[in-house]
C-alpha cells in the first residue's frame, strides 16, 4: 500500500515539476508573444549553461540530503514552492517532534505533507500581507531604530531555528560548530561561496563524530 501511494506521489510530483517550470516561463513568453521582442538566444543559452553550474549541484545535494527527511509527497511540494533550508525542513521537523512521528513512516508521511502545505499557505498570506502593507510601514521599516535589526535577521532566524534542537542534543555540536566556525574564520568567501555544498559535508562529518563518541561511550 505504501508503494504504491508512493509511486502515485511520484507521478503526481514529476506532473506539478513540469507545470510549474511551465508556469516560471509563461510571463516571459507571454512578454515575447505580445512584444514581439525575442530573446538573444545565445545570451540566453550562456546565463542558462552558467547557472546550472552553479546551482545544479547544489539543488541534487538538497534533494539528496532533504528527501529522507520530508518524504515523498512533501519533498514535491516543498521543492516547487521552495525555502526548504529556513522554513519546510523546520516546520517538517517540529510537526514531527509534536506528532511523535518517525521518518520514513506513513504517519510521517502525513505529517511532513501537512505542515508544508500549511507553511506554504501561510508564507503565500503573510508575503501578501507584506507587499499590501509595504507602503504604509515604509516609514517606519526605514526609520533609524530598526534598520540595524535587519542586518541580524538571518542571524536571529537560523539561531532560533538551531537552539531547539541544540539544547537536546548538546554534546553533539560542539565539534560541528568548532569546525564550521573555523573554516568561517580562515576561509570565510570559500564558506559563504559553498553553503548547499557544506550542508551535506558537514552532516556527514557530524553522524561520523556522533558515531565515534557514542563508541566511546561520551553521548
Amino acid at each position: 500500500m505504501q508503494d504504491l501511494y508512493r509511486e502515485k506521489m511520484h507521478t503526481y510530483g514529476r506532473i506539478f515539476i513540469v507545470m510549474g517550470i511551465l508556469v516560471m516561463f509563461l510571463a516571459p513568453t507571454l512578454v515575447w508573444i505580445t512584444t514581439g521582442i525575442a530573446p538573444n538566444w545565445a545570451r540566453l543559452g550562456a546565463g542558462v549553461f552558467t547557472l546550472s553550474i552553479i546551482f545544479l549541484p547544489g539543488g541534487l545535494i538538497e534533494m539528496m540530503t532533504y528527501s529522507p527527511i520530508l518524504g515523498t509527497s512533501a519533498t514535491y511540494l516543498a521543492f516547487i514552492t521552495g525555502n526548504l533550508v529556513n522554513l519546510k525542513v523546520p516546520c517538517v521537523m517540529n510537526a514531527t517532534e509534536i506528532c511523535g512521528t518517525k521518518i520514513n513512516t506513513p504517519e510521517n508521511e502525513v505529517v511532513a505533507t501537512v505542515s508544508v502545505a500549511f507553511s506554504s499557505i501561510t508564507t503565500v498570506l503573510i508575503i501578501t500581507l507584506g507587499v499590501i502593507l509595504l507602503i504604509p510601514l515604509r516609514p517606519i521599516l526605514n526609520s533609524t531604530v530598526l534598520q540595524p535589526a535587519f542586518n541580524w535577521v538571518i542571524s536571529a532566524l537560523f539561531g532560533a531555528l538551531g537552539y531547539k534542537y541544540f539544547r537536546h542534543n548538546w554534546k553533539l555540536v560542539i565539534a560541528p560548530m568548532v569546525i564550521i566556525i573555523a573554516l568561517s574564520l580562515a576561509m570565510p568567501t570559500f564558506v559563504n561561496g559553498n553553503v548547499t555544498i557544506l550542508i551535506p559535508v558537514m552532516a556527514i562529518l557530524t553522524v561520523l563524530i556522533s558515531l565515534f563518541m557514542f563508541k566511546k561511550k561520551w553521548i
